[in-house]
């Protein structure tokens, strides 16, 4: 009796699919000038972000530290993107490199590991997956295979 890389067989005889484990996601928080937001948001959706939530915030700063700072508007947007962890450091570091580059795109932004997504359907989704059951095996969730 033979199997194949994705199976596997009890002692009934039975096949048993092997799931590998899907990759990681992180929360991408990205605080920058409102006027710049949908800049940011573009730049990290054409890097790999499927899902962004924008949020209206405004920075407490007194306006002369601001103006010490280099940061001319104390209007914020805060972006939440879900991005895949391997992707998390090469955007970290394009983001950075364009807050010292762009023209009053100054900001911040950092991660957050995601522990738990509710289903893979969900999961798919957020982690940007095109071809159905990509991290199970080739029959499990997709009886075209």
């Amino acid at each position: 009796m033979s199997s194949d890389n994705n199976s596997s067989f009890t002692e009934a005889g039975r096949s048993q699919e092997t799931v590998r484990s899907p990759e990681g996601l992180k929360l991408l928080v990205t605080v920058v000038n409102r006027i710049k937001s949908e800049y940011y948001a573009d730049l990290i959706e054409s890097l790999g972000a499927n899902m962004q939530c924008f949020v209206a915030a405004e920075g407490t700063a007194a306006t002369a530290r601001l103006g010490i700072m280099g940061l001319s508007d104390e209007r914020k947007s805060v972006i939440l993107s879900v991005v895949k962890a391997s992707d998390s450091d090469r955007i970290l570091e394009i983001l950075g490199e364009k807050f010292k580059t762009v023209r009053n795109g100054k900001g911040v932004a950092y991660t957050v590991p995601m522990t738990s997504v509710i289903s893979v359907l969900a999961y798919r989704f957020l982690a940007d997956m095109k071809e159905p059951a990509s991290f199970f095996g080739p029959s499990a969730g997709n009886p075209a295979q």
